[in-house]
Parts: C-alpha cells; sequence; structure tokens
C-alpha cells in the first residue's frame, strides 16, 4: 500500500480547500459578473439556446472514460507509468468514438432543438472543446491524487478569467449565441496549455488488459452512478427542453445558475477534496469518522446562510437592481426557492456519497442513484403537467430529500455523527431567516439590499458565536497550526 500519513493528508486537504476557495473566489465573483451581464443583455431563448447545447454536450462527457480516472485517485497502492498510458488510450478510443457520430449529426441535433445556425456552431464549439478537455484527464489525475489542489486551481483560473472576459467583450459587441462558441474554444485551449506546464507526464499510447480489468472493477461502476447523475441531472433537461418553450428554460437555466453559485463558491472546493482525501484515509476508519463530521461541520456553516440568503433575496435583487430588464427572470423565483433546498440537502449528502465511494462501496452508491434517476424520470412530467415549469425544480428537491437515505447506510460503515454537526449551523440558519423574514418589507431599493443582506449575515455569524463558540475556536486553532 502506498504510505499516506494521517496528519499530511489532513494538513494537504485543508490547506487545498483554501486554495481553492481563495484562488476561485475571485473568478467565481467574475463569472458571478459575466452571468450578470448575459442575463441583462439576452433574452432567455438566445439563453435557453446555450442551456440546450451544453446539456447535450455534458452528456457525452460522462461516458469519456468509464470512471478509470477515479480508479486511478482511489486505487490504495502507488500508481504505474503503465497504468496512466492504459488510461489514456482508452479514453481517447472512447472520446474519438463519441466526438465523430456527434459531429456528424449535428445538423439533425439542432434541428431537432430548434437551434438555428449560430446554435449548431455553438454545439460543434463544445463537441470540440470536449475533445481538448479529454486530454487534461492524467495530469489532473495526478495532481489530485497527491491533493496538490494549489496547482490543480490554476489551469481552472485560467479558464474560468478567459472565458468570461471573451464572454462579456463578445456579448457586449452583440455577438449574442456566437460569443459563446468563440469564448468556449478559447477557454478550453488555455486550460490546456497550462495544465501540461504545471503537471507534464509521459504521454504514451498503450494497452494491458490485466490493468484495464483490474481498474474497472471499480471504474465502471462509479462511473454508472455519474452517467445516472447525468441522466437525472442533465439529460432530463433535454426533455424539458423539449416540451417547454426556450424562453421557459432559460428561467429555468437562470434559476440554477444563480441557485447553484453557492456550491460553485464553497461546496464544490470541498467535495472535491473529499474523494482523493477519504481515500488515502480509507486505512484508518476512526480518523474517517473524525474527517466526515469536520467536513459536514464547515460545509453546513458555510453553506447554510448562503441558501438562506438566497431564498430570502432573491425577489428584492431581482426588482431593485438598477436595470429594468432584469425584471423578466422573476418568474424563476420559485424555481429558485426549490433549487436552493436542492443545494442544502445536497451539501449533506455528498460528502457522504464520497466517503462509501473512496472506501470502495461504490455499488451501494450506484444503487441509491438509480432510485434517484428512476424518482426524477417519474416524477418531472407529472409535476410539470401540474405546475408547470416549476415542476422541474420541485422534482429535484424531492429527489434531493430521498437521497438522505444514504446516512444511516453509511453509518453501517462507520459511526459517524450526522446531526450534531449540522445542528448548531442549522440553528443558526434559522435565525437569520426569522430576522430576513421579518425585516425584508423594508427593502425598497438596491442599497436597502445589500444593507439587508450584510444585516442577515452579522446576525448569522453571532448566533454561531453563540451556538458553537467551541467548534469555531477548534477550527480557528487548528488553522493557526497549519499556517505555522
Amino acid at each position: 500500500m502506498e504510505d499516506f500519513d494521517v496528519d499530511v493528508v489532513a494538513k494537504k486537504s485543508v490547506k487545498g480547500f483554501f486554495a481553492l476557495s481563495s484562488r476561485t473566489f475571485l473568478v467565481k465573483v467574475l463569472l458571478i459578473i459575466t452571468n450578470f451581464v448575459l442575463t441583462a443583455k439576452l433574452e432567455p431563448s438566445v439563453f435557453g439556446v446555450y442551456v440546450v447545447s451544453s446539456s447535450i454536450v455534458t452528456f457525452l462527457v460522462y461516458f469519456q472514460d468509464i470512471g478509470l480516472a477515479a480508479s486511478l485517485i482511489q486505487k490504495k497502492e502507488a500508481i504505474t507509468k503503465e497504468e496512466l498510458r492504459t488510461t489514456f488510450s482508452i479514453q481517447q478510443l472512447i472520446v474519438l468514438c463519441l466526438i465523430i457520430p456527434a459531429l456528424l449529426f449535428s445538423p439533425q441535433i439542432a434541428s431537432f432543438y430548434h437551434l438555428q445556425t449560430s446554435g449548431l456552431y455553438l454545439l460543434i464549439s463544445l463537441l470540440l472543446s470536449f475533445f481538448i478537455s479529454s486530454l487534461k484527464t492524467i495530469p489532473t489525475v495526478i495532481l489530485e491524487r497527491n491533493l496538490n489542489f494549489n496547482k490543480l486551481v490554476i489551469p481552472d483560473i485560467v479558464e474560468n478569467v478567459t472565458y468570461a472576459l471573451c464572454l462579456i467583450i463578445f456579448v457586449l459587441l452583440g455577438f449574442n449565441v456566437w460569443a459563446f462558441t468563440i469564448a468556449i474554444f478559447i477557454r478550453s485551449i488555455s486550460g490546456l496549455i497550462v495544465i501540461y506546464k504545471i503537471q507534464p507526464w509521459s504521454i504514451g499510447i498503450s494497452f494491458d488488459f490485466g490493468i484495464f480489468k483490474k481498474l474497472v472493477s471499480f471504474g465502471l461502476p462509479f462511473q454508472t452512478n455519474s452517467i445516472l447523475a447525468l441522466v437525472k441531472d442533465n439529460l432530463i433537461m433535454l426533455y424539458v427542453a423539449r416540451v417547454l418553450p426556450l424562453s421557459l428554460v432559460g428561467q429555468i437555466g437562470f434559476a440554477q445558475k444563480l441557485s447553484f453559485l453557492p456550491s460553485n463558491l464553497i461546496m464544490d472546493n470541498i467535495i472535491r477534496i473529499t474523494f482523493p482525501s477519504y481515500s488515502r484515509l480509507q486505512h484508518d476508519r476512526a480518523m474517517l469518522k473524525n474527517v466526515i463530521e469536520k467536513s459536514l461541520f464547515l460545509i453546513a456553516i458555510l453553506i447554510f446562510p448562503i441558501i438562506v440568503s438566497f431564498i430570502m433575496l432573491s425577489k428584492p435583487f431581482i426588482l431593485y437592481i438598477p436595470l429594468s430588464k432584469y425584471r423578466q427572470w422573476q418568474g424563476a423565483l420559485t424555481s429558485i426557492t426549490f433549487f436552493s433546498l436542492n443545494i442544502l440537502i445536497a451539501s449533506v449528502t455528498v460528502p457522504i456519497t464520497n466517503f462509501l465511494n473512496a472506501i470502495g462501496k461504490v455499488k451501494i452508491t450506484l444503487y441509491l442513484m438509480i432510485f434517484a434517476t428512476a424518482l426524477t424520470w417519474i416524477f418531472t412530467p407529472i409535476f410539470i403537467r401540474i405546475y408547470g415549469y416549476n415542476g422541474f425544480s420541485f422534482t429535484t428537491l424531492l429527489v434531493a430529500a430521498s437521497l438522505l437515505l444514504i446516512v444511516p447506510i453509511a453509518k453501517r460503515e462507520v459511526s459517524f455523527s450526522f446531526f450534531k454537526p449540522i445542528v448548531r449551523p442549522f440553528l443558526g440558519a434559522v435565525v437569520m431567516f426569522a430576522y430576513l423574514f421579518l425585516t425584508l418589507n423594508f427593502i425598497n431599493s438596491f442599497l436597502l439590499f445589500i444593507i439587508e443582506a450584510v444585516f442577515g449575515l452579522v446576525v448569522y455569524a453571532f448566533a454561531m458565536l453563540f451556538l458553537a463558540r467551541a467548534e469555531i475556536k477548534e477550527i480557528v486553532s487548528y488553522l493557526k497550526s497549519i499556517r505555522k
């Protein structure tokens, strides 16, 4: 077994979180600004074209390596050059088998979703970007397995900054859908160059059936899990796009992007770290118990107040932002609430899913994902018929709640506490919710909206100092020790 010191893993994980958070914060702010420009300048139907095109390509991404990359990350023993080359060769073969037919039938796909010429070229750009991104997999695996997130974040920064700047410039120049086409292609090229500068490896084509068989025993169930998540979250959007007008798909896309900001800013960074970190600690179940509980507390204390803010303050944000055209997104308010609650539940269930995957219990998470996917496809058409386009976001909330079933299953492997780490952040969020509920009617301008948001977070901070002072002091003390 590869030797992993528990203290080193813990320190690398914490440093990785702050590296990801601090270095991506400005990038995410830039993307928020980008999204603001897009929703202010583009019609919902144009935004809907992007949602549909990206969903098609996202569908292909999940088939690109049948989970071999995840197998390399989860593997107890050190990885070899032959394993890297076998994984790379299989992945590129799969990617080409997906790309070529998709390019050949791209005109028919575009016609099916009424994307017109600009939408067709956007789809082609996304497909080419998919191929270029696949070339980054092995360097990413090496960095992620070694918990070198401070390096891994650099290509993300370059890609996102390049994408945001190009998109803003070309949207302001009036390129509409073409702005997405240009920005996506430039983003993929810049990221590829940077990651190979940071983490070069000995590229080669090879195939070892023994290695393939060993890696696929974990990778195939893992990737099937991911494919089902794709069917549940992305492929369903293609169904929604088929049964609803693009303007309503745009409303759903706006609600998703706004509601998923807490996930993009905070939760994704923690979750990205938990799978490789738990994998390095899979031999020490006592330490895993401690790390799981700390992860849940850290996620809850950061995510819960942001979710409350989005639910309570999205309406005054849309109404009082100094752009009259922005009020076209009022129809997304109900979906924002449902999507936000979805993120709240996912913030405490996904780390537990990562734990089960990290200790090799991938078939358990696979069965749960089959269950969740079935629920999504059964109830989405029903609730859309009953509640209109808001029925889609309500279905996602229902499915997220059903995945709480993973908690008692995971506790059979490690007897961790689920409620103890999150109950105090939850109570703090309730106090914040009560404050915002009582004072919301006083907001009648964008300035008062900003003041209300700041005061809401201050109320939450004081509530947490009262409810969880000991836990916060422990975290601060540990962070100081790492810094020293």
